[in-house]
């Protein structure tokens, strides 16, 4: 018998107008890419013996993968708010570009985003996340600290913009 947990909090139903592009076109895709593998999983089906059929077995495994996105993808997406406008561009809200600098002189710039566009390759950050919790309605100059879980950090915000990457 498996341990009991308790259900993971919902997470924020805002998304950037980008983001929610995204999604549609990786609906699109799945959708697509589904057409493909039925099949590719009819054709081996019709091969005979399913039981020791390789290529049957990969096609309901991937069958399955892509059944199971494109339901999450139809039951989130209808939740989702599109935050086009923030009102106050002085403040860190939804959809900002923060530059930081900690205690050593260290630089990070983030993008605070919807949890269902998390990109860390493009320093997008989750608006649920403690960094942009701790952001959240700071204003350039003011300074916060933030518990990794082994220390106290402090930071600076340096900077914030909207709507373009001020990389």
């Amino acid at each position: 018998m498996g341990r009991w947990r308790p259900p993971a909090p919902a997470s924020s139903p805002y998304i950037t107008p980008e983001g929610y592009l995204h999604l549609e076109t990786e609906l699109k895709d799945l959708w697509e890419r589904r057409k493909d593998v039925t099949r590719a999983l009819a054709a081996a089906a019709a091969e005979g013996d399913r039981s020791e059929n390789a290529e049957y077995i990969y096609r309901k495994k991937e069958l399955r993968e892509l059944d199971a996105r494109i339901g999450y993808l139809q039951r989130r997406m209808p939740k989702l708010k599109i935050v086009r406008d923030v009102g106050d561009t002085n403040s860190v809200f939804f959809g900002a570009w923060v530059t930081i600098v900690d205690a050593d002189g260290i630089e990070s710039v983030y993008r605070i985003v919807g949890p269902d566009e998390i990109d860390y390759s493009m320093d997008y950050i989750s608006i649920d996340s403690p960094m942009a919790r701790a952001l959240r309605s700071k204003h350039i100059d003011d300074e916060f600290s933030l518990n990794n879980g082994t220390e106290i950090r402090q930071y600076l915000i340096t900077d914030i913009r909207y709507k373009t990457n001020p990389r």
